[in-house]
Order: structure tokens, then sequence, then C-alpha cells
């Protein structure tokens, strides 16, 4: 039961190195690329601590014998194993939305916020990636509050170029 009381925690123990260090280990022995998929560090960390946990379960409750605990936590820790593959592939393939540039706000209609005085700034209200931002504005002629303008060219992150809208 020692042994498998061992292997349970060893396996736990490489399971926190492998998050907190994978990618650190297979840089410092070289073996970048090598343990990916079936085995990768999570899958054997799983594989490992089921099949001693599970062993010692069974020895300790069933009274099976060596054998029969090694057989029954192989199973488990296949399907432990199987289970962390899975999971940390979907996570792995999850990709997040293209980040908003600049550019993503030329031509749109916006409205202005704080007046645009014919040579300094405004402000006008403008969605990046859904959420409300005040960026400045700089116009060639004077724009009052509430008005809509169309955003001509982006300045820098922080401001644009905009022209009224004429209905």
């Amino acid at each position: 039961m020692t042994i498998f009381l061992g292997l349970g925690i060893v396996g736990v123990a490489l399971l926190a190195l492998s998050l907190i260090f994978g990618n650190i280990l297979e840089g410092l022995f070289g073996l970048d690329g090598l343990l990916d998929g079936w085995l990768s560090l999570p899958v054997i960390a799983g594989f490992v601590s089921m099949l001693g946990f599970t062993g010692a379960i069974v020895l300790g409750i069933g009274g099976l014998g060596v054998g029969a605990a090694t057989a029954i936590g192989i199973a488990t820790g296949t399907v432990a194993g199987a289970l962390t593959w899975k999971l940390s592939s979907a996570l792995m393939r999850d990709q997040t939305a293209a980040t908003p540039r600049g550019d993503d706000l030329v031509g749109a209609a916006r409205s202005v916020v704080t007046a645009i005085p014919a040579e300094g700034y405004g402000e006008v209200l403008v969605r990046v990636a859904g959420q409300p931002m005040k960026l400045a504005a700089k116009s060639a002629e004077p724009v009052m509050r509430g008005t809509e303008v169309w955003v001509e060219t982006t300045l820098s992150s922080t401001s644009v170029a905009v022209r009224p809208i004429e209905r």
C-alpha cells in the first residue's frame, strides 16, 4: 500500500511541477515537442496519481491483492490520463478573438461627447470590442457635442481624426 500511496503523491507533485514549470522543465532537459499529446507531463501525472491512489484504495478497502489493485489502478489511470489529455487539448485549442486595432475604427459613425474646436481636441465615444471608450478627436472644422461623426483615420492609440456626417 505504501508504494501505491507514494505513486499517488509523486503523480500529484509531478502535476504541480508540470503546471508551474512545464515548459521550463521540457526546455532544460531538451524535451521540447517530445512530451506532447499522450506523453505530456500533465497526462503522465494524472495517470501515475490515479494508479497510485486507486491501487491504495483497492488494497485498503477491497483486499483483492496487489495484482488486482495494479490492474484497477492502470484502468483508472488510463481514464484519468485520457480525460487530462482531452481537457488540455481543448484548452490549448481555445482561441481568443482578434485584438482590435485602430484601423477597425475607420469608417465608423460615432458621437461627439466633448465639443471639438477648430484647432484642438474634443472627445468621441467609440465602441472597441463592444466596450465603450472615449478617444481624443480632431476635426478640420468645429463640431458640437452630440453630432454624429465619421472616423477618418486613427492618429494614435488614443486619438482619431473625424468629420461630421452630412445628412
